[in-house]
């Protein structure tokens, strides 16, 4: 065999094994091992993305179980307007992918977190790469606002005035609007046993006579509280085994 045809035959083997490299993970990924069969990836994610011309896009992504999902965006220092979409995930062949068709918004999947890409589909890279994220919420009762829909067995119409609260699990504290005033206090959590109660409450003292009854009943119901259960976002504040006290919805930009 001459030399020339020794270097042709060894041109031809790298080429082929080029070529057989190239269509393998990228292309054909083992499908028993990619993000949308091997990640828990069902879950609300949360972030402020970078603006060129606000403080920062406040950003929540909420993944579920039946493929669908919805999303709320703020523009922080611009508007108070809140921006919602919902529609069905669409995933890209390779399973890691997902895209928000509603929105034309893509965001690569990865463990606990999503991962926003461009218009291209590609990775964002530079000095502001590592904001480009939205991080996964452990599930609970902490680290969202819970908006009241119902109280002592009457549902609420949404307004202005609804009250609500948010538990800050790094402080221990409660801090909320009761349809007039705004409060605040602590709380006592085992979530393991459903178990919470709320301490020392206190709240401003502004007079809204047309909301009095209201507020005071709130209160009255937030102090006598002592468990909880969670169903997908509602969750039912109780106490013993009667019959739920409160009923509120989870709302993660106010």
């Amino acid at each position: 065999m001459t030399t020339r045809t020794s270097l042709l035959s060894l041109f031809i083997a790298v080429t082929l094994l080029i070529s057989a490299c190239s269509n393998t993970p990228e292309q054909y990924p083992d499908s028993a091992h990619n993000a949308r069969n091997a990640l828990d990836w069902m879950g609300v994610y949360r972030g402020v993305l970078p603006c060129a011309d606000c403080a920062g896009i406040e950003t929540v992504v909420v993944l579920r179980s039946d493929g669908h999902y919805t999303s709320q965006s703020k523009y922080l220092g611009r508007s108070d307007d809140i921006f919602s979409a919902q529609g069905r995930i669409e995933w890209n062949k390779a399973g890691h992918t997902i895209t928000l068709p509603e929105q034309d918004v893509r965001y690569f999947v990865a463990e606990n977190r999503l991962l926003h890409l461009n218009q291209n589909g590609a990775g964002i890279h530079g000095a502001l790469a590592n904001q480009y994220a939205l991080n996964k919420l452990a599930d609970g009762v902490t680290g969202r606002y819970w908006t009241l829909v119902e109280l002592n067995g009457k549902a609420l119409e949404p307004s202005p005035q609804t009250p609500y609260f948010s538990l800050d699990s790094e402080t221990g504290r409660i801090t909320g609007y009761a349809g007039c005033n705004r409060f605040f206090g602590g709380y006592e959590l085992d979530a393991a046993a459903s178990r919470l109660r709320f301490t020392q409450l206190a709240s401003t003292m502004m007079a809204c006579p047309d909301r009095r009854e209201t507020e005071a009943a709130f209160m009255d119901m937030l102090r006598s509280i002592d468990n909880f259960s969670i169903s997908n976002e509602t969750l039912s504040l109780n106490r013993a085994r009667m019959a739920p006290l409160a009923r509120f919805e989870a709302v993660y930009i106010r």
